[in-house]
């Protein structure tokens, strides 16, 4: 599965908001903070804004926050607001004088494959994505 730069952007965008929740952040800090393009940026937060996982508000003062806590959004969230094209349809494979094989890959392989995918990545909180974060930006290393 190739995710693309919009996905993965927009799980960044989304976990630096996270980081400083209720703290409104400009599209300026936040592409510094992460190293990317500020216009870029913008339509990576403007897809996010569309979905209602971010608001932004206007003015001299304004910027970014979440919508709502990093609990309550999941990657699979980000990633519907962000790639357009990865939650489509497999393409056929198969002549249409050939469509019990088409059923048959479509229910043995391609079904299955969407169903795990939106199972995991609906499991897979921002807080989740948080949490790791902060530990491995703690300094410390922990062994069990």
């Amino acid at each position: 599965m190739r995710i693309s730069t919009k996905g993965r952007y927009g799980i960044a965008v989304m976990l630096s908001l996270a980081e400083r929740l209720g703290q409104q952040q400009t599209a300026v800090d936040i592409a510094k903070k992460l190293g990317i393009s500020k216009i870029y940026l913008e339509q990576v937060l403007s897809l996010l804004k569309n979905a209602g996982l971010v608001q932004s508000i206007k003015g001299s003062q304004g910027g970014y926050l979440l919508d709502t806590t990093a609990e309550n959004i999941t990657v699979l969230e980000i990633l519907k607001a962000t790639e357009a094209g990865l939650f489509e349809r497999a393409e056929t494979s198969s002549e249409e004088s050939a469509a019990y094989i088409e059923k048959a890959i479509q229910n043995t392989v391609w079904d299955p494959l969407d169903k795990t995918v939106n199972s995991l990545l609906s499991n897979i909180t921002l807080q989740a994505v948080l949490d790791n974060s902060r530990t491995l930006g703690s300094g410390y290393m922990f062994y069990i």
